[in-house]
């Protein structure tokens, strides 16, 4: 597995349209690392704030976003007002978290990422498109990017312990006014992996397949997952494989690689010649 890392940051830049795909792959991965952060926020913001309020039947919902580079968690009552904020400036260490207990109104911001959380709940409520399976629930992660693009990334994750879900997750997009314009599956269905296969000492890797035409390499949502559960699977790489694309995602790093799927055969046919040939040397 080394090797194919190796090989692969050397003979990148030689593949043609590589440049095209390194700008794809860095859009993917700093969306995915994003969501990740905001999950991550609601995760422990949760914990913190049930710690230190004892009105919990006054929260009525929660959103996460990330505020001038700071994990912000806001948790809202049925009024509409902000009952707490939990902001982690270093790192999700409950104990390093900023936790303000001022009730106010929203900011214009705040605002903008509750509007569009509330109207993607609605959505998912009444869609048909959305599919529920049992020992999971579907979490809401919004997103408004530099360019004032706003969405809301529907994810699945489990209710149960020792697995991994990724797919039956959902790109819900919005226009100026808040409203949905589009709302899309990411995945075809739903893969459930352990996390851990009991029959194999250490498990290094994963890998599955997507097979929708719009999204054929790795996904934001896919990194979201991977980089939430790494401590439990300790897969140190991960693969995406497609129709035309294979995606290779470091978890060590936190690094993605997007190839033409001619161009990685191609890729791993030099690298199964050289240690044939390394071998018969020796």
């Amino acid at each position: 597995m080394r090797n194919l890392w190796l090989a692969l940051f050397t003979l990148l830049g030689t593949i043609i349209n590589a440049q095209d795909l390194k700008a794809r792959a860095k859009e993917i991965q700093e969306e995915g690392i994003e969501l990740y952060r905001s999950e991550m926020a609601s995760w422990y913001g949760t914990d913190v704030l049930k710690a230190n309020y004892d009105k919990m039947e006054n929260v009525v919902g929660y959103f996460s976003y990330i505020d001038g580079g700071v994990p912000k968690c806001i948790f809202f009552s049925k009024n509409n007002k902000v009952l707490a904020t939990v902001a982690f400036p270093a790192n999700y260490n409950p104990r390093d978290a900023k936790l303000d207990l001022v009730e106010r109104d929203f900011t214009t911001r705040e605002l903008d990422y509750f509007t569009i959380r509330q109207s993607a709940n609605e959505k998912v409520k009444t869609d048909t498109i959305f599919k529920h399976y049992n020992n999971t629930s579907m979490n809401l992660i919004p997103i408004i990017t530099k360019d004032k693009i706003k969405k809301v990334y529907a994810v699945t994750g489990p209710s149960v312990d020792n697995i991994v879900v990724f797919g039956n997750d959902y790109l819900i997009s919005f226009n100026d006014k808040n409203e949905v314009k589009n709302v899309e599956k990411l995945h075809k269905g739903i893969i459930i992996q352990n996390m851990k296969d009991e029959k194999v000492e250490h498990t290094i890797s994963g890998l599955h397949s997507h097979v929708l035409e719009n999204w054929q390499t790795i996904t934001p949502t896919d990194i979201c997952t991977l980089m939430l559960y790494y401590k439990f699977t300790n897969w140190e790489e991960y693969f995406i494989v497609s129709k035309d694309f294979v995606s290779m995602w470091r978890n060590k790093t936190n690094n993605l690689v997007i190839m033409n799927e001619k161009d990685f055969k191609k890729l791993t046919e030099m690298i199964e010649k050289s240690e044939k040939n390394n071998s018969n040397k020796n």
